[in-house]
């Protein structure tokens, strides 16, 4: 889907969320469809979004943000290192993929594999639960510092 359909998604989506689309939550999900791996803070998202659109101040972000997220159209990640990043989130992904997210340099990967379909099953059937969503985080050290480390 490119760009300019995702915009046009996202602007239905919060008409009938009754929200509208202003130009402060644009430049937020325009910085974020060009950071679609980058796992962005709430601060460097103000960086990006203030090139776009120079008035913005960084509440109007974190405000944008939160109600993205509210309306399901971002999601909003913790790592455990006390900032919170941002995505936005994928209208065809049947689940949530999964981070990898290393220890030393703090570098946030993907992987894309749903590793947790025959717990959820399980969990369906022996604790009458419907799971509609999860997340794994991986913690370790990516290839590059244990580079580094045995140098």
């Amino acid at each position: 889907m490119n760009k300019k359909q995702v915009m046009q998604d996202i602007r239905k989506h919060l008409e009938q969320s009754s929200s509208r689309l202003t130009p402060q939550r644009e430049a937020v999900i325009q910085v974020l469809m060009s950071h679609q791996t980058g796992h962005l803070s709430a601060e460097e998202i103000y960086l990006y979004t203030k090139k776009l659109l120079p008035e913005i101040g960084l509440a109007t972000v974190y405000r944008s943000l939160e109600l993205l997220e509210k309306l399901n159209v971002v999601y909003k990640l913790e790592y455990g290192d006390g900032q919170s990043r941002y995505e936005l989130t994928r209208a065809n992904e049947e689940h949530y993929h999964h981070h990898l997210i290393c220890q030393s340099c703090g570098a946030i990967s993907e992987f894309n594999d749903d590793l947790l379909g025959d717990i959820e099953k399980r969990i369906a059937e022996e604790a009458d639960f419907t799971v509609t969503d999860h997340c794994l985080r991986f913690f370790g050290f990516c290839a590059k510092c244990r580079t580094k480390e045995q140098a």
